[in-house]
C-alpha cells in the first residue's frame, strides 16, 4: 500500500477494438464490502468522487505490484 492507505490500481478500457489502460489510486478502505475490484471501482461513491471511470468502457481492474 501507498501513503494515505491508497491502492494503485490499472484500469482497462475497450475502445472501438483498440485497448488503453490508465493507473489511478483509490481508497484501499473502498474495498471493504466488494470481492472484486472492478465492482469497486464501477460502485463505491468514494472513488468515483475521486476518478471518472467510464464504465461502459471498462473491461478490467487490477492492482498494480509496487
Amino acid at each position: 500500500m501507498s501513503k494515505k492507505s491508497n491502492l494503485k490500481v490499472r484500469l482497462l478500457f475497450a475502445d472501438g477494438g483498440a485497448f488503453h489502460h490508465e493507473d489511478v489510486e483509490i481508497p484501499s478502505a473502498s474495498m471493504k464490502g466488494y470481492d472484486r475490484i472492478i465492482d469497486c471501482v464501477r460502485e463505491d461513491e468514494a472513488v468515483l468522487k475521486r476518478i471518472y471511470v467510464d464504465v461502459d468502457r471498462l473491461c478490467a481492474a487490477y492492482l498494480i505490484d509496487e
